[in-house]
């Protein structure tokens, strides 16, 4: 048993995401923990190289967290052979272009979503890795959060009997950037720089759709811009092209509806920013980021409906907390270890970049419904 070096490019690490869930959380956390341990003992331990376009940021950045390699200069990076893994967290519309170059060089590809802002770049960078024969995985999240591994747990005891519906609530206020900073990049906000919800979010409800609920087989969605204007970073003026907030119905296999409300202009009154209510005809079930609630068939009240008096019942204490029997490591951490594993064990992993492509598809599909205003079937990918 011996401890291995595992040398990781790691393109985007500034942002938000890229910073805090990849490379604090889960790089920066194997590391600290020893590694990757693999089934024959052997530990891998992440070697990363910071790169990005502000040579001041990314020094700043390793130096924090004591990390000796750092360039401004992804090709000479690339060329690298001890480097085995490329991971990219940066801007959607350069994605399909450096994935491209990271695969000529054979590295083995690991990335955010959406891995392109169009089906066709999606294919084909699909195509190139299986073509090239390095292994390849997409950002899935929100499969690993508890709340869904405890609606993924619920499904599989068969507590909701047969299920009917998927509603599902995400967003909240994102400040204009005037008054107040806003939380998010401003090149989320225009179209042509890459930015939109339905953008954004979609692909996040197919993987999470498929994998919990049913396979989409069709959609119907509308989007809206409904701040027209915004402040960007420098507090300029700038003109909101992108749609900030979308509503999307999904038709899955086995009869399932789900829908999904998605917006960053609206303010939470809920349980969590983003909250999944399941319906069965044996139970029910709400699930945020951490908790879940349930109600089985046999402890659902009989509610009246009764305009003419105040309510009195406290319908939220007819529902039970399902426990945490296991503990939940971070959810970007867990899956930075199963693709370890499968790189370097051939341990199974199925969040290939064609489930990728298959979340740009979705994106297509509800861009789609939108311009026409009609229900858009979600076809097999062919690759």
């Amino acid at each position: 048993m011996a401890t291995k070096r595992l040398g990781v490019i790691m393109n985007g690490v500034t942002g938000r995401m890229g910073l805090n869930q990849h490379l604090i959380r889960s790089i920066i956390a194997i590391r600290n923990q020893g590694g990757v341990v693999l089934k024959n003992g052997d530990r891998m331990l992440p070697d990363p190289i910071l790169v990005g376009r502000s040579a001041d940021k990314i020094e700043r950045l390793a130096k924090q967290f004591g990390i000796e390699r750092w360039t401004t200069d992804l090709d000479k990076a690339m060329e690298n052979k001890d480097d085995d893994i490329f991971f990219d967290a940066a801007t959607t519309q350069a994605r399909p272009g450096l994935l491209s170059k990271a695969v000529d060089a054979g590295k083995h590809i690991y990335c955010e979503k959406p891995i392109a802002t169009n089906l066709k770049e999606a294919v084909e960078v699909v195509k190139r890795a299986n073509a090239k024969g390095i292994k390849h995985g997409t950002v899935q999240d929100k499969l690993f959060l508890p709340g869904l591994k405890k609606l993924a747990m619920l499904r599989d005891s068969g507590f909701f009997g047969r299920m009917l519906s998927v509603r599902g609530e995400f967003g909240y206020w994102v400040f204009e950037g005037d008054w107040q900073e806003a939380q998010r990049p401003s090149w989320n906000y225009r179209s042509e720089d890459g930015g939109g919800i339905i953008l954004d979010m979609v692909c996040h409800w197919r993987y999470v759709l498929d994998n919990l609920f049913g396979e989409v087989e069709s959609l119907t969605c509308m989007g809206s811009t409904d701040i027209p204007e915004r402040w960007d970073e420098q507090g300029k003026k700038y003109k909101a092209t992108a749609d900030d907030s979308a509503y999307a119905t999904f038709k899955l296999k086995g009869g399932v509806i789900a829908h999904m409300n998605m917006s960053w202009v609206t303010r939470v009154y809920r349980d969590d920013l983003v909250t999944f209510q399941v319906d069965g005809t044996h139970g029910s079930a709400v699930a945020g980021l951490t908790e879940c609630m349930i109600q089985a068939r046999q402890a659902t009240p009989r509610p009246v409906w009764n305009p003419d008096e105040k309510r009195t019942h406290d319908f939220y204490a007819d529902w039970q907390k399902v426990p945490d029997n296991v503990s939940y490591d971070n959810g970007f951490k867990e899956q930075w270890e199963m693709f370890i594993r499968h790189v370097y064990e051939d341990a199974p992993y199925k969040y290939t970049l064609l489930e990728g492509a298959k979340g740009v598809q979705l994106v297509e599909c509800a861009l789609q419904s939108w311009k026409e205003r009609r229900w858009i079937d979600v076809p097999a990918i062919q690759v």
